[in-house]
């Protein structure tokens, strides 16, 4: 079976791409497969620093390619077996996440880059939630993630109408970190990701960890929480070595250890 996706590393940022450019990378149930084996491979590699979720072609994701789904299927069960690991692979991933969208992301497509730690989204890209226009309740994540970025009012209002909005507009609703020329746009998510892959990685997880936390800890389980993160914080090489570059006013090179 042909491969629907592809996974290189390079400087220490793995980009998978989805690469099915004449159905504008629509998902099928081998596309998701292979995506949630890419995220588990990205994430076990220690010499992965980054991961970068992008689209080949003019588009960065259509959706569930509905051609491939039968009339009699469950589509719950089909979310729990191919949708729900990649949500929990991108929203669990102790490293820093991009979602690169290069095009139009729509239904699903969409839903998966809320699970990513950040959105930069090329300036011609069209977005849309759009399953109500098919019958369907938003899915992959979006009902948890999209109030959370944007608010309830503004997520029940794209939820329900439909409505496709451009970058610039999902820059200015807090959907997505950045809009971004299309010339520039393949040398930008590159920056952006060469910028984060300098960070102390191991750090970056704990304050992910931390962060997501406080969804469901009070203020003083919070704090507590701090303590005990602050503490491993503490330990990593990358903190004692910015500790001894500070004192000799030097630029600290961290390891991601």
């Amino acid at each position: 079976m042909k491969r629907e996706m592809n996974y290189a590393v390079k400087d220490q940022v793995a980009t998978l791409t989805l690469a099915r450019p004449k159905q504008l990378n629509a998902l099928t149930s081998n596309l998701l497969e292979e995506l949630a084996d890419a995220l588990e491979e990205a994430n076990q590699d220690e010499e992965v620093r980054v991961i970068v979720l992008t689209g080949e072609g003019r588009g960065f994701c259509a959706g569930q390619d509905l051609k491939t789904v039968s009339p009699e299927l469950d589509h719950g069960e089909y979310l729990q077996q191919y949708y729900h690991p990649v949500v929990r692979a991108l929203a669990k991933s102790k490293k820093p996440t991009i979602a690169a969208i290069n095009g139009v992301a729509a239904g699903a497509g969409l839903s998966l880059t809320l699970a990513c730690d950040f959105r930069l989204v090329d300036k011609e890209a069209k977005l849309s939630l759009g399953f109500i226009n098919i019958g369907l309740v938003p899915d992959a994540g979006a009902p948890y993630f999209l109030p959370r970025l944007i608010g309830a009012a503004k997520a029940t209002e794209l939820a329900l109408l439909g409505d496709t909005i451009s970058a610039d507009e999902a820059v200015s609703l807090n959907l997505a970190t950045r809009s971004i020329e299309s010339e520039q746009f393949v040398e930008e998510v590159t920056a952006f990701a060469r910028q984060l892959a300098d960070r102390p990685t191991k750090v970056i997880g704990y304050i992910k960890q931390l962060q997501a936390a406080s969804y469901e800890n009070n203020l003083e389980e919070m704090l507590a929480q701090e303590i005990i993160y602050q503490s491993r914080a503490g330990k990593t090489e990358d903190h004692l070595h910015a500790v001894e570059s500070f004192i000799e006013k030097k630029r600290p090179v961290f390891v991601g250890r």
